[in-house]
Order: C-alpha cells, then sequence, then structure tokens
C-alpha cells in the first residue's frame, strides 16, 4: 500500500516538474483551456473558434495592423498570403499556442468576415444547402433536401449577427437598424435574404437566406427528380411556348420561384419581358429582359415605389410579357387588367393552398385594390384573364412536387369553373418516410386546345394527355 502511495507521488511531482519547465504565462493556458485543439463537428456543448480568446486576440491584431487602404479592391486570394502572416506574426508576439488547423480555420474566419458573411460562409458554398437559417449568434438552422438541420456554426455575439445583417442590406442600397429593423435584400449571387432586427427579433437578429440555385432548373430536371410527371412537363412546355397566363401557387418554400423560372425557358427569344419583384431573384435566359425592383421607403418616410407602381409602369414599357415575382396585394388587379389588354403569357406566383383558394385570394387582393366592384366583376375579369393555375406543394419527405394542374374554362352564373387536368394521388396504404404515389392525367380534352392548334402544338398536347 505504502509502495503504491510513492509511485502515484513521484508521477505526480514528474508531471508538475515536466509542466513547469516549459510553463507558458497564464493567459495562454486559459487560451489552451477553452480552445481544444481536437474537436468534433457534432459536439454540440463545444465552444466554438468564434468565441475563443485565442480567436478574439488575434482577431484585434489583425484588423489593427491592417492597412485598410491598401486592402481595398483586392480579392479574398490576394489578402489570404498577408493575412496569414498577419496572423503568425501576431501567434509569435503573443506566446499563442496554435494547430496548423486552427491557424487556418482562423484565417478563413478573418477572410470570411472581410470578404464574405462571417461563420455561415461556408453553408452558403454547400450546394446541397438550400435554405440558411440564423437564429440569433447561438442557433444556424440549414435545410437539405427538404430537412432542417441544425448546425455548429456560430457568431461570436448578436453585434456580429447585426453587422452581417447590414452589409447584406448596404450591398443592395437598403438600410437596416433600429429605426428600420426588417429588410428583404439578396445577395451578390442572388439569394433571397429577409432581416429582423432586436427588439422585434426577441432572442436575437434573424437572417433568413434562401439559395440562388447554381444549376440550371428545367422541367427536365424536375421530371428527372420526380417533381411532375413527363406528361405534366409537356402540357406546362406548351401552356408556356402559347402563351397561356399562369399563376403558380404554393406555400412558402414550395418552390414556386423555381418552377417560375423553368416555366420562363420557353419564352421565345424575340420577346420582350419585363419582371417585377421586391427582390431581383427570377433568372431569365432569354435575350430581352427588363427586371425592375420595389424600393423601401427612406428615413424621412418619402421614396417607397411599390409593386402596383411598377406594374402600372410596364404598361408603357411595351412588354410582351410581364412577369410578377409575387402577387401579394392590390397590384393583383393591375396584373389582371395587362392579362386582359394584349399582354398573354404572363406570369406570376402566389400564396395558396390549393388552386380553388389561389382564386378566392386573387379575388380578395382585388377588392382591396378597388373594394367597388361588385364579386361577379372581379370574378368574370379572373375567369378572362388566368388559363392556367399550377399547384405545388412540398411534402412531408421534403420533396416539391406539382399536385395539381388546372384549367379556368369561364363561368357558371357566378362560380368560376376549373378542370384539372393533373393530380398528383399519394398511396395512402403505402405509409413510410417517402410519399408515394402517382400522377394521373384526367379524360378531358384541355380547354387550350385551340390556342395549342393556333401555335401549331395541337397533337403534342392530345398525345400528351392520354390516360
Amino acid at each position: 500500500m505504502f509502495g503504491q502511495k510513492k509511485r502515484v507521488a513521484e508521477f505526480e511531482e514528474s508531471r508538475a516538474g515536466a509542466a513547469s519547465a516549459s510553463a507558458p504565462p497564464l493567459a495562454e493556458l486559459l487560451v489552451v483551456r477553452e480552445m481544444p485543439s481536437a474537436r468534433s463537428p457534432q459536439a454540440d456543448n463545444a465552444e466554438s473558434l468564434v468565441r475563443s480568446d485565442l480567436f478574439r486576440v488575434i482577431r484585434s491584431g489583425v484588423f489593427a495592423s491592417m492597412n485598410a487602404s491598401a486592402a481595398v479592391g483586392k480579392t479574398r486570394e490576394q489578402m489570404k498570403p498577408g493575412v496569414e502572416q498577419l496572423v503568425l506574426e501576431i501567434a509569435e508576439r503573443e506566446h499563442l499556442n496554435m494547430t496548423m488547423a486552427e491557424q487556418m480555420q482562423i484565417v478563413d474566419e478573418l477572410l470570411n468576415d472581410m470578404f464574405g458573411l462571417g461563420p455561415i460562409e461556408p453553408l452558403l458554398a454547400d450546394e446541397t444547402v438550400t435554405d440558411v437559417l440564423v437564429n440569433g449568434p447561438d442557433q444556424v438552422y440549414v435545410e437539405r433536401h427538404g430537412r432542417l438541420e441544425l448546425t455548429t456554426c456560430k457568431f461570436r455575439d448578436n453585434a456580429h449577427v447585426i453587422n452581417v445583417a447590414q452589409r447584406i442590406a448596404a450591398g443592395v442600397g437598403r438600410r437596416v437598424d433600429e429605426s428600420s429593423p426588417m429588410v428583404d435584400a439578396r445577395l451578390a449571387d442572388g439569394s433571397r435574404v429577409n432581416v429582423v432586427l432586436p427588439p422585434l427579433a426577441i432572442r436575437g437578429a434573424s437572417i433568413s437566406i434562401r439559395k440562388f440555385s447554381k444549376r440550371n432548373i428545367t422541367l427536365h430536371r424536375m421530371t428527372q427528380q420526380g417533381n411532375l410527371s413527363a406528361a405534366m412537363a409537356t402540357v406546362l412546355k406548351i401552356a408556356s411556348t402559347c402563351r397561356l397566363n399562369i399563376l403558380v401557387s404554393g406555400g412558402t418554400g414550395s418552390g414556386k420561384t423555381t418552377l417560375l423560372n423553368a416555366l420562363s425557358h420557353f419564352i421565345d427569344a424575340g420577346e420582350r419581358v419585363v419582371t417585377i419583384e421586391d427582390a431581383a431573384e427570377l433568372q431569365l435566359v432569354q435575350p430581352h429582359v427588363v427586371s425592375l425592383e420595389t424600393r423601401p421607403e427612406n428615413t424621412e418616410g418619402l421614396g417607397a415605389v411599390a409593386q402596383r407602381d411598377l406594374v402600372r409602369n410596364a404598361l408603357r414599357m411595351r412588354p410582351d410579357r410581364i412577369i410578377l415575382g409575387e402577387t401579394r396585394g392590390p397590384e393583383a388587379f393591375d396584373v389582371l387588367q395587362a392579362m386582359n389588354t394584349g399582354h398573354d403569357g404572363s406570369m406570376t406566383t402566389i400564396h395558396a393552398n390549393s388552386p380553388r383558394d389561389g382564386v378566392t385570394r386573387l379575388e380578395s387582393m382585388v377588392m382591396m385594390a378597388n373594394g367597388n366592384l361588385p364579386l361577379f366583376s372581379i370574378r368574370r375579369q379572373i375567369a378572362s384573364a388566368v388559363h392556367m393555375i399550377v399547384q405545388i406543394e412540398r411534402m412531408r419527405d421534403g420533396m416539391r412536387r406539382v399536385t395539381r394542374i388546372t384549367e379556368l374554362v369561364g363561368m357558371e352564373g357566378d362560380v368560376i369553373i376549373t378542370q384539372d387536368l393533373f393530380t398528383f394521388r399519394y398511396d395512402a396504404s403505402a405509409y413510410s418516410e417517402e410519399v408515394k404515389g402517382e400522377f394521373e392525367c384526367a379524360p378531358v380534352r384541355p380547354a387550350f386546345a385551340p390556342r395549342a392548334a393556333y401555335y401549331g402544338l395541337e397533337e403534342q398536347l392530345l398525345e400528351a394527355m392520354k390516360p
């Protein structure tokens, strides 16, 4: 027993002596204790690198030593060697222990702060990520394959989140602060951004980014992914080519804008297209496209330009088609007027759970613009203007599917008559994580068949509609 105690004491004494022989300063011990060299990315309780004293000391030293005027106009790759040299010099001067992996990570974080969006920059480069959702400095979610996942990314503090949000807004000439705590903006690559700051966002600044798809999504690719059937893609292609007025309906994040982009591929290259959006995100491939974007009011409460103003102005710009990113207010009245006055082939999106709900929402929005119009007159205008409603839905398995293609075929009394051309029927008997079902074709003749004949596409249309 005594021999065992003696060996333990000798071991503790030798370990203490070895530690004192090369003992770093107290501050260094604190840094090393807070910054473990081996860190699992799945560790939920692990301290993020951007919160460590090591990063704080190096970051302060780098920005204090850097010549801001010399960095203007330089790219990330041009600045990287200089930042790496500064990090090494500061680590030597402050006697900071740092592994090579930590050094590379710190350099990347500093460059992300200078040229990107801080800790979420790698998420924006990840092609599998479709949405980035920042809920304050401690919580960052992403959407992959239709499902939300919590990441290990963290900001330094709430001020860091606000700084990134203000940089995004400033990039498109907008502002976000306490007096204007909400803003819609976009990134340089076209990704859509919404920002809400405290005190409206109680748990810290919120940033929601809908990423711009680097892949060119077409109806053919959507068919391969199972978003719709080949027959549905053919009918939608013919509908766009025949200049039908199309309404894409669906919930938030269901893929309405993606489908609208896919439909726009079949617009003739000789047509003049005017797009109107709150935050520009449409990706039209035609050579003759004029893109318009709304503008919020300034600090004096003046200078706001709404979608309705842009729609009215677009009518004076000699457009062949008008594409409205989303109809959500009184501009619905002007859009219907445009569709009824020679601008066939116009398209827009709307938030609704079904084609019938979409029609009801249109009625409500037209009433917002002109409450004196009788309901019968509004319905006649909708039935005359809108030819087709395409319903898309994000299902519980994360897959976006076109669940219904519906035609508006006219009125019977004061009721708008519709007919479904295609419907997605899910198999309730085969319940699993993946939604199973099939796209069914209705045994009807499309009401726009005469229009397709005018464009020489009637045979293709009837062939696609065969059950």
